[in-house]
């Protein structure tokens, strides 16, 4: 009585067999004729066979899904994601032809990627790089590449997880660079050493060579340690930017994003150390100084942050945001004179007392104008210094400044 059963299991076993083939044999036919509709159908009913299939079948069904829903780059990100998914387990059987279809979407994802980031749609590149390494994820510089995409297009969550990601991979991006001399424009280019070899011959480049490029490693953990800033993680932060001093000691942007987060944090004397430190280091740079100043302003240290601002306009006397901070520093000293001249009665005491805050404020104004007029000097068609003159001239009774000013500003689109 068992021969029977034993019979019909084996001629069901060769029915699903052929099932799989018939279904396979449809998907392959229907992605030649381009049609990847059909082949998706026909690999969907495949499907539900794969614990069936032997190990060369998944291989085919698998390289056949990634060609279906690749479709000859037609895919949208959310089918071009399950394509590298599939393409990724292809085994052995089928090693040359995934290789051939791994090279086709990396020379397609690699041009879209380039042209994404050079027209600045950094969200698209960031897609293409970090799909180009889940294609290759032997080549880190994609994942690296995706990062700073992210970076650019300040989305600093994404870019955090890639540089946590090439931390772990301890990518360094240190490569072999091959280089040449163009007779023609007398500049240095990089080639791959295939390249290089073949460029030479044809005699229009001179004094090839070769170097290590340098690490990347250090730019990493600084980008680490500014996106957990940016993100308001204050402990990883710490963390982060502790490695970075470590592997960059005299890196002044580092040092400067440290001072800002103590203060922050209410470390005022850890604040100040980290500023003297930042000027021992580099004392003739003027946007260091302008940064301070800014530092200095939100710190709400504005006699120390005018100071900053003069020693820029010291050293660089067209650096009109310096100019226009101190201007705004100064009038910001308007708002409590207002303040106390509101609050004032109408005893003489109080008459007195209002005329003479008036004179302040009149002082303060005239204090200001050399320095939103130094703005006008470098940039004659700033509109908000115009404006701001414009009321002061108004405000102290320089009736031709203010006329003139205000034909500027109508002139402006004001």
């Amino acid at each position: 009585m068992r021969n029977p059963i034993l019979v019909a299991l084996a001629i069901l076993v060769s029915t699903v067999s052929f099932a799989q083939k018939k279904e396979l044999r449809t998907a392959e036919k229907a992605i030649k004729n381009k049609n990847y509709a059909e082949a998706k159908t026909a690999l969907n009913q495949a499907e539900s066979m794969m614990s069936g299939m032997d190990d060369k079948q998944k291989s085919q069904y698998h390289l056949l899904v990634a060609e279906a829903l690749y479709a000859q780059g037609t895919a949208n990100n959310s089918d071009l994601n399950k394509a590298i998914e599939s393409l990724i387990l292809v085994g052995k059987d089928y090693n040359s032809e995934s290789m051939e279809l791994t090279t086709t979407i990396e020379n397609e994802l690699l041009t879209k990627a380039n042209s994404m980031y050079t027209a600045n749609n950094f969200s698209e590149a960031e897609t293409k790089f970090e799909q180009l390494y889940r294609v290759v994820p032997s080549d880190t510089t994609y994942l690296y590449y995706a990062a700073v995409s992210a970076v650019s297009g300040q989305d600093y969550e994404t870019a955090l997880s890639h540089y946590l990601e090439l931390n772990k991979l301890g990518y360094t991006g240190v490569t072999k660079e091959y280089f040449a001399i163009n007779k023609e424009t007398g500049e240095e280019e990089v080639f791959s050493k295939k390249n290089l070899d073949l460029y030479m011959k044809t005699g229009e480049y001179i004094k090839p060579g070769e170097r290590v490029s340098e690490s990347k490693a250090n730019e990493i953990t600084k980008n680490i340690a500014f996106i957990y800033v940016n993100l308001g993680k204050t402990e990883e932060a710490l963390k982060a930017i502790k490695l970075a001093r470590d592997q960059n000691p005299t890196d002044v942007n580092i040092i400067l994003t440290e001072a800002n987060l103590q203060y922050k944090l209410g470390n005022k004397d850890e604040y100040k150390l980290l500023i003297e430190k930042a000027i021992d280091l580099d004392p003739t740079n003027v946007d260091l100084f302008y940064n301070l100043g800014v530092l200095s302003a939100e710190a709400g240290y504005n006699d120390k942050a005018k100071e900053y601002y003069d020693k820029v306009i010291e050293m660089d006397p067209t650096y009109t945001n310096a100019h226009t901070n101190i201007a705004a520093l100064i009038l910001g000293e308007e708002q409590g004179l207002i303040e106390e001249m509101n609050g004032l009665g109408t005893s003489a005491a109080d008459n007195k007392r209002y005329d003479e805050l008036k004179a302040e404020r009149k002082e303060l104004y005239k204090t200001a104008i050399p320095y939103l007029e130094a703005v006008l000097e470098v940039d004659s068609e700033n509109l908000e210094v115009s404006k701001t003159l414009m009321n002061i001239y108004s405000a102290i009774a320089e009736t031709e400044k203010y006329k003139k000013m205000k034909a500027k500003v109508e002139a402006l689109g004001g």
